[in-house]
C-alpha cells in the first residue's frame, strides 16, 4: 500500500501543479516576450532638437540585472552634453553681439555729445 499511497500523492502533486500552471498563465499571461530591438536601437527616447527639463526629468532607462542599460545612459549624456554645448555656443554669440551693440551706443551717443 506503500507504493499505491505514493503513487496517488505524485499525481494529486501533478494535478495541484498544474492547476497553479495554468492559473498563472491566465494571470500573467503566456510568457510572450517582444520582438527584440534592432542593434544600435533603444527604448530611451529624446527629442532631436530643443531639449527641455522635462524631456529630462521623463527620461527613463531600460533596466539590467546591474543598473541601466549603460549604453543607453551613455547615449542619453551625450545627447545632453551636446545640447549644453550648443546652448553655450548660442550664449557666447548672443553675449559677443551685446557687447558690440553696447560699444556701437556709447560710441552713437558719444557722437551725439560732440
Amino acid at each position: 500500500m506503500t507504493v499505491a499511497s505514493a503513487l496517488i500523492y505524485l499525481l494529486v502533486v501533478l494535478a495541484v501543479a498544474a492547476v497553479v500552471f495554468l492559473l498563472a498563465s491566465l494571470v500573467f499571461g503566456r510568457g510572450e516576450q517582444l520582438a527584440p530591438l534592432p542593434p544600435g536601437s533603444t527604448p530611451t527616447r529624446l527629442p532631436p532638437a530643443d531639449i527641455e527639463g522635462a524631456d529630462v526629468r521623463a527620461l527613463r532607462f531600460q533596466q539590467v540585472l546591474r543598473g541601466y542599460k549603460a549604453s543607453e545612459v551613455d547615449w542619453a549624456l551625450e545627447r545632453l552634453a551636446g545640447q549644453l554645448d550648443e546652448l553655450h555656443g548660442r550664449i557666447a554669440v548672443l553675449e559677443r553681439q551685446l557687447d558690440v551693440a553696447g560699444q556701437q551706443l556709447q560710441k552713437a551717443r558719444a557722437e551725439r555729445e560732440d
